[in-house]
């Protein structure tokens, strides 16, 4: 009760900057718990255990944000109205994810391969998949784009099933792309970079197309969980229900046009930086 009642939904809209620490502690508690009692399994507990502190919040947030379809009918209002919950999302992810850079790089190189291995391996999966071929940029391009909407597709169904069932998928993204961000950061430190040099070209790296394709997946895993909510409160027998539905299938749409424009950015706009 004591991570999960560090702010509440009304407050973290109003101040999205201040989930930046809240997700980082979040995360620093999780990996210390991890190594001190679940060492060997530590990749996956400290996921779990950064969700358990963050459902409290998000799962409120997703019935404050299905209650505002209910009593707003302007989209263009409610999708505004979302977006202050999206910024305090997207916040979150990004303390989660600078921690795990900073542990990966601050923690011992073996322990740091033992914490981190399922993430490192993923890495390594995803890398050989995009780049294993001389491909073309298109190939490229609808290799990540389409790899994104299956993510995307995962967090509506999580969202669906689960309600804020959503940010399992999206902690786990944070932590892979913390590590990517570390180990990148580590290479250049090996190449006698600066810390601060080493450190924000690693942020820009990943940061530049990570932003806009997380926020893809949050507004999809925020469409989901409205519909699930709305489903858990029987408004589904109601007239609102359409025009949640509506609102939700709009969140879907805008989802796949972040995603495609993440992908541009990935594909021919990062390489041009680095």
């Amino acid at each position: 009760m004591v991570l999960e009642g560090i702010i509440n939904p009304f407050k973290a809209e109003k101040e999205p900057w201040e989930l930046i620490p809240i997700g980082f502690v979040y995360c620093c508690v999780a990996i210390g718990l991890s190594l001190w009692i679940f060492r060997e399994q530590a990749s996956m507990v400290m996921v779990f255990l950064i969700v358990l502190a963050c459902v409290p919040l998000i799962y409120s947030t997703i019935k404050m944000e299905e209650e505002k379809d209910i009593d707003e009918e302007d989209e263009a209002i409610l999708i505004k109205e979302h977006g202050k919950a999206l910024m305090f999302f997207v916040c979150l992810f990004i303390g989660i994810t600078l921690a795990v850079a900073l542990f990966y790089i601050i923690l011992p190189d073996q322990t740091a391969a033992s914490v981190f291995s399922v993430q490192s391996k993923t890495i390594t999966a995803v890398n050989a998949k995009v780049t294993g071929n001389f491909d073309s940029s298109v190939t490229i391009f609808s290799k990540i784009f389409f790899n994104n909407m299956r993510v995307m597709i995962f967090c509506l169904i999580f969202a669906l099933v689960y309600g804020a069932g959503a940010i399992f998928i999206l902690t786990w993204n944070a932590t892979v792309i913390g590590v990517a961000i570390g180990n990148f950061v580590k290479i250049h430190l090996a190449n006698n970079y600066s810390y601060f040099h080493a450190a924000s070209l690693g942020l820009l790296r990943y940061f530049v197309h990570g932003i806009p394709e997380i926020l893809g997946y949050f507004v999809a895993g925020l469409a989901g969980g409205i519909i699930s909510i709305a489903i858990i409160k029987h408004d589904f027998r109601t007239k609102k229900f359409e025009h949640i539905m509506l609102d939700s299938v709009d969140m879907i749409l805008l989802a796949v046009g972040i995603l495609f424009l993440a992908a541009l950015i990935e594909v021919y706009v990062t390489p041009l930086m680095f």
